[in-house]
């Protein structure tokens, strides 16, 4: 197959019949063989019900149907398993990613061997605030990342096949894909301007707390790859420097005290120091760090189930 296109959707039931007339019409028209797998994130409209309908219309749609909302990543995870495309690309629902844009996607993965394309919205339909802080948001993520890509959140993307099945996206990840991407060995990674367009239904389902999220997975993912397989790498040596920063405070209060006591001067009491206390407490962390980085390797060495998330029903998925 060509390609899959994975669209997550929540409450976008107006929405989704002029997507997949869309992308119908768009893939047809390049003579892609493709699928399209919706994944119904818990709506608590009629969106099931739309995709029941449009499924039956048309063999291509595909569906899934969580038990409640797990979010933009668990979706995107879900599809991306479901996916038998060589190409698969993402998209919002709420139609302001163009299925346009698929073909010149295809062929950058295809024929220019890019492993990941992700969309730039360079001229966005957003508020000024918006704009604003989704600039900021990007540039520090790329000083951050090292990727030098203008929207890291963009929903348009396309990826190599073997891409979306090397990687795990769970918790808020799905806006460092490339990160994780790059992390399992897929560098070649690229960007294309594309066409935003204002919403047409519904409401935006992201506020402004998206942004502090954002920064927080940015330092989650930042960890992870780098010291996700070895935990003990970062707390141990974290831990062993603290302790041996306590430990030199404490024998040089122990040396003073003794140096006092040869040369038949009164000594003080080594607990009247702060120096005491400070150095016991750094003495304190680090042996806990260093605990729970030898804890950490052990509940890695253990730990292979990947997340799982509760899938109410499917439509034409073989599992």
């Amino acid at each position: 197959m060509d390609l899959s296109v994975v669209v997550p959707a929540y409450n976008e039931a107006e929405s989704l019949p002029e997507l997949a007339e869309w992308i119908e019409r768009v893939c047809t028209g390049a003579s892609l063989d493709y699928e399209v797998i919706i994944i119904d994130d818990g709506s608590s409209d009629n969106t099931w019900d739309t995709v029941r309908i449009l499924s039956a219309a048309n063999p291509h749609l595909k569906g899934v149907r969580f038990r409640r909302n797990y979010g933009k990543a668990a979706a995107l995870q879900t599809g991306f398993e479901a996916a038998r495309g060589e190409v698969v690309i993402t998209m919002d629902a709420d139609l302001q990613d163009s299925p346009d844009e698929i073909p010149e996607l295809v062929r950058m993965i295809r024929e220019d061997g890019y492993h990941i394309v992700s969309g730039w919205k360079k001229k966005r339909y957003d508020p000024f605030v918006k704009r604003t802080t989704s600039k900021l948001y990007n540039y520090t993520a790329r000083k951050f990342s090292g990727i030098r890509l203008h929207d890291f959140n963009c929903g348009l993307k396309a990826y190599n096949g073997e891409v979306v099945k090397s990687i795990e996206v769970y918790g808020e990840m799905h806006r460092y894909i490339p990160m994780l991407a790059r992390e399992a060995g897929f560098r070649k990674i690229g960007e294309k301007i594309v066409q935003h367009r204002a919403r047409k239904y519904g409401v935006t389902k992201y506020g402004l707390d998206r942004f502090l999220k954002g920064y927080l997975d940015m330092l989650t993912i930042s960890f992870i790859t780098r010291f996700g397989k070895s935990p003990m790498h970062f707390f141990g040596l974290l831990g062993t420097l603290m302790f041996i920063a306590g430990f030199v405070m404490a024998a040089y209060l122990g040396t003073r005290k003794l140096i006092f006591i040869r040369n038949d001067m009164r000594a003080p009491l080594v607990t009247d120091s702060p120096w005491f206390y400070i150095a016991l407490a750094v003495m304190i962390i680090g042996s806990f760090l260093f605990l729970t980085g030898f804890l950490a390797e052990l509940v890695n060495r253990r730990s292979s189930d990947r997340n799982r998330y509760l899938v109410r029903e499917r439509l034409n998925i073989k599992v």
